[in-house]
């Protein structure tokens, strides 16, 4: 359960986790705690907790349980903290070669393949054992389900074969928001598959920006995306295609009943006016610097979606 791409301060953009890690180099305790929190990648890891909260208070419609919202939000947590750091294991080799992950500390060798699988494990058995005392069996199966599709279909698999696998890796991605949801349903409706949706699909154009001005780290890496493999025209329009998959997506909700007015005005303007980015992008001079704009507004549409769907059921 945890999302192949981060949130409004993600990590595989900027390489925030790898700068914490190069900053603790030290041997203190504190520098050593540092370097495996960077392992977690905390901006992946806060913005998939806030993805399944949200979906929590989606479903809630103004009835929190708070114990029950306690209980997913840390389990939901620990699960996704042990993907992220068994991930890093996993892209050793790729990390090496791109600059801004190269100080992670499982490239530097600060933290051994050992002792980081060990902590991973540590925390998927807290993360799992906290979900099946207090949430219900459909979270499980769901943390469960995104845990393994990110590590193994993703991380071991499509990512260094196929240009899918950022189809792939959003499967994995759009866990966190479900779990949240059936955690107070204990079943999936019409909403929580909308919620999923709108949450898969904002995943395409956010990481088809990053692959467009992040083109030639990825090509020196070996990685097949999609603008290595297809070319930055091709990854364009695709990002255009996506990002109006992910606004008609978002706007359902409103047609189903379960947000009102005042979501639909919000969610509505801002989606129209990251569609004509994505039409700007069409014919952009300079695609990467297009890209890079394309990206950031995509962090506070997910930001703004996430908000709304918290609050949308009980505003007008």
């Amino acid at each position: 359960m945890t999302a192949r791409v981060p949130f409004f301060v993600r990590n595989r953009v900027d390489g925030t986790d790898g700068a914490l890690a190069g900053r603790a180099d030290g041997t203190g305790i504190r520098d050593t705690i540092t370097r495996y929190y960077s392992l977690t990648k905390p901006g992946v890891l806060y913005g998939n907790a806030l993805t399944a909260a949200a979906g929590f208070l989606l479903a809630a419609r103004g009835q929190v349980d708070l114990f029950l919202f306690a209980a997913l939000c840390l389990g939901t947590t620990l699960v996704i903290a042990s993907a992220t750091v068994l991930n890093n294991v996993l892209d050793r080799d790729i990390d090496t070669v791109m600059e801004r992950t190269k100080k992670r500390a499982t490239v530097t060798g600060r933290i051994g393949v050992r002792n980081a699988v060990i902590f991973s494990s540590l925390l998927f058995v807290f993360g799992m054992a906290t979900l099946i005392a207090w949430t219900n069996w459909l979270v499980v199966a769901v943390g469960l389900g995104g845990f393994l599709v990110y590590v193994v279909l993703y991380g071991m698999l499509s990512k260094r074969m196929s240009i899918h696998g950022t189809l792939v890796g959003s499967v994995s991605g759009a866990a966190p928001i479900l779990a949240g949801y059936v955690a107070v349903t204990g079943a999936i409706d019409i909403a929580a598959v909308l919620a999923f949706l709108a949450v898969f699909l904002w995943q395409m154009p956010e990481f088809y920006s990053i692959a467009i001005y992040r083109h030639d780290e990825y090509a020196r890496a070996g990685v097949p995306v999609i603008s290595v493999v297809r070319g930055v025209p091709n990854t364009t329009v695709q990002i255009l295609v996506y990002t109006v998959g992910f606004v008609a997506s978002t706007l359902l909700l409103s047609v189903f009943g379960y947000v009102g007015y005042a979501y639909t005005a919000v969610m509505g303007v801002l989606g129209a006016y990251w569609i004509w980015l994505g039409v700007i992008g069409l014919r952009a001079a300079d695609p990467a610097t297009w890209a890079r704009r394309m990206f950031r507004y995509s962090l506070v549409m997910i930001l703004v979606y996430c908000v709304m769907i918290s609050v949308g059921p009980i505003l007008p």
